[in-house]
């Protein structure tokens, strides 16, 4: 917690602010109940109606002042808690952003969006409830017993018996609270991971008519949720009452003692009114004080996970003294793996194991494999979002992990297994592949990815509106813009994860044929399921369990590895191979 309040040192002429309009306010507050009991014990006893009117008006200035004291420190605390949280909120992404796949898989996508709104939320708060009650309570608290004191010293003994009480009554509750706080945003986090796997999966729990499971999984996580606050606030709700018996037998305690004194000539009953709200005050800012504490665990919760956010290590570092690549530009678009072995994060075995080949610009090198091979991983380790445990991988002759991210992403376009598009326009999207792309240079991105022909069927062509996650289009648009946008880059290395699965068998020619022409200076790396998309492969790499089962062309494979043999007469038959 201490951690993220050093993010409000933008804020201290706010917070310097706020403690001046809360002093002010508490003076005005101390202030109103000795004007009430000189207006009694002076003004009502004298019957001196001037008295009365001169004091009344000063008791409303005082109170006008108090409570436009109260507005502009309450302004101030709002403005400074919405605005720490956006600042916290800022180094979250951030941080995020720089985030490889490895630390995404170890926190949790579920939780991370958790983290970023909801537990920003309750630091929020809590730093908006602190600047309020921490500054205002202490200070009126103390205030109240000095003028108690000064009304009264016997009087204020009441005091010695009844904030024991209430703070008695204020542990007690604390500590059945504050474990159950703290339980509060790791069942959030569940919520938010069921409800994000429904969202995600609906076709396919549509299609297999799993919405009851569904249904009863997210009732038993709300559920889950709901018990544990509607707890918390059982619990809490004893607190009001507590509170509120303390004091009201604190008033008969002080009227009853009062009586006596007042009759015996040693207080004044206007004091005496005055004195029941000095101590009103007092047992209400040691109540305030007691919330702001039971809050604390939760907001210290959050806090924690916030800052599990911010000091996680990331994975994947810029080198500090990196090679240029610009040195290399003779060899543009030279990839090669040597001995490259890789393993998931908390994984039995590697997903790769001493991966080695090459791939040179005008050539096409295909990855095929069976399912769990690890084609897709192995793509994933050339943009380095994940790092490889031994060996190398060279991009014209420099290790990856010795160019900047940013430099090395800049040389690859990639086109992901599962197209994702961003809402906005068909020009957009493309252009998030070259955000300098000019009309032209989409529009034949767009005629090489085979998708100008719909694009124009649109009534507003490329200016025609994408959903969140492009549910407007089929699945084969999504693919061909999403090869769009990587042609629009016009990088070095071209990688093409299983990319064209949701095209025809026309429009996939159509398509390689077209790629052919345009991208002849460039490397060209395609993971496929289908033998007919790689037979005419420059190099066919085969994948079983994680190894090289073999590399060489079609016609060599076909006679020499037994695992690209059991592929191709499982999809092709003797007439096609002829």
């Amino acid at each position: 917690m201490i951690k993220l309040f050093k993010l409000l040192k933008p804020y201290k002429i706010s917070i310097v602010l706020i403690l001046i309009f809360v002093f002010l306010q508490m003076l005005a507050q101390l202030y109103l109940p000795t004007l009430m009991a000189s207006i009694v014990d002076i003004g009502i006893v004298n019957q001196d109606i001037e008295y009365i009117i001169k004091t009344g008006g000063l008791m409303l200035l005082v109170s006008v002042l108090g409570g436009l004291f109260t507005i502009l420190a309450n302004y101030l605390s709002a403005r400074t808690g919405t605005g720490f949280s956006k600042t916290v909120r800022r180094l979250i992404f951030s941080k995020v952003e720089g985030f490889s796949l490895h630390e995404i898989d170890q926190l949790g996508t579920a939780s991370l969006i958790t983290r970023t709104t909801n537990d920003i939320n309750q630091i929020e708060r809590f730093v908006i409830m602190m600047l309020r009650m921490m500054v205002t309570a202490p200070m009126m608290a103390i205030g109240g017993i000095i003028m108690a004191l000064s009304k009264d010293t016997k009087l204020s003994l009441v005091l010695i018996f009844s904030l024991p009480l209430l703070g008695i009554g204020v542990f007690i509750v604390s500590k059945k609270v504050i474990p159950l706080f703290k339980l509060m945003q790791k069942k959030l986090d569940k919520v938010s991971r069921v409800m994000r796997e429904y969202l995600t999966g609906i076709r396919v729990i549509r299609a297999f008519s799993r919405e009851n499971h569904e249904k009863k999984r997210f009732d038993h996580a709300s559920r889950d949720l709901a018990d544990n606050a509607i707890l918390i606030n059982k619990i809490m709700a004893v607190m009001m009452p507590l509170a509120m018996l303390v004091m009201n037998l604190s008033v008969v305690a002080i009227v009853w003692f009062g009586s006596f004194r007042i009759e015996a000539g040693q207080m004044m009953v206007g004091d005496l009114m005055a004195y029941i709200q000095y101590v009103m005050q007092i047992l209400f800012s040691f109540l305030m004080v007691s919330m702001v504490f039971i809050m604390l665990p939760r907001a210290s919760a959050s806090a924690e996970r916030i800052n599990e956010v911010l000091e996680t290590e990331e994975n994947i570092l810029d080198p500090v003294e990196p090679e240029d690549i610009e040195k290399a530009r003779e060899k543009r678009g030279y990839l090669e793996f040597r001995n490259v072995s890789f393993s998931y994060f908390g994984a039995e075995e590697p997903a790769l194991k001493n991966i080695s080949f090459k791939a040179k610009p005008g050539e096409m090198t295909a990855i095929i494999g069976s399912t769990g091979s690890g084609k897709s991983t192995l793509v994933n380790l050339i943009p380095r979002f994940y790092d490889i445990n031994n060996g190398s991988i060279l991009i014209n002759g420099i290790d990856i992990r010795n160019i900047p991210q940013k430099k090395l992403r800049a040389r690859i376009g990639l086109v992901p297994q599962k197209a994702v598009l961003f809402s906005g326009t068909i020009a957009e999207n493309i252009r998030v592949g070259n955000k300098d792309a000019s009309d032209e240079e989409i529009k034949k991105a767009a005629k090489i990815a085979q998708a100008a022909e719909f694009i124009s069927s649109f009534e507003n062509g490329f200016d025609s509106y994408i959903e969140q996650g492009g549910v407007n289009l089929s699945g084969g648009q999504k693919q061909r813009l999403s090869i769009a946008r990587a042609l629009v880059k016009r990088p070095e290395i071209f990688i093409f994860d299983d990319s064209f699965s949701a095209l025809d068998f026309k429009t996939d020619a159509r398509l390689r044929t077209a790629l052919k022409k345009e991208i002849s200076g460039s490397t060209f790396i395609i993971v496929a399921q289908r033998v007919s998309s790689i037979m005419h492969a420059d190099r066919i790499i085969v994948l079983n369990e994680g190894k090289i089962a073999s590399i060489g062309k079609h016609q060599k494979l076909l006679e020499d590895c037994q695992v690209y043999q059991q592929i191709v007469y499982s999809q092709l038959s003797e007439e096609e191979l002829a």
